[in-house]
């Protein structure tokens, strides 16, 4: 979408100047999806506060999120229930489905597209 800008960001630090983990890559490469070179690192105050939406993959860190940011409507869950954390399951295909289909439903969501499914 024109004028849209997406970043990463993590609620911790533990993965500081971490490169996207190897596997990550490859399931990207998979599905034809461009990246850079990408060095993780916890979300800052000044990131929080010019972003129109925070999407949390996980309840875990929607929690984190409204610790430390409280209560705020920009901070949502990308899905209804939590994206598995590839990290520990080993299963990054459906990372990127339920990733891909959140996506879709945000994007349809933004652009007002009501019958995004029933088309």
């Amino acid at each position: 979408m024109e004028g849209i800008h997406v970043s990463s960001a993590g609620v911790s630090s533990e993965e500081d100047g971490n490169d996207i983990y190897p596997p990550a890559k490859r399931a990207l490469s998979r599905h034809g999806i461009p990246f850079s070179s990408h060095r993780a690192h916890r979300i800052t105050d000044a990131e929080f506060a010019s972003a129109d939406f925070v999407i949390a993959l996980d309840s875990s860190n929607l929690s984190a999120l409204v610790r430390r940011f409280g209560h705020d409507y920009r901070i949502m869950m990308l899905l209804s229930e939590d994206v598995d954390d590839p990290w520990y399951t080993g299963d990054f295909e459906k990372a990127y489905q339920d990733i891909y289909k959140g996506c879709l439903a945000l994007i349809s969501e933004l652009r007002g597209d009501e019958n995004l499914f029933n088309t």
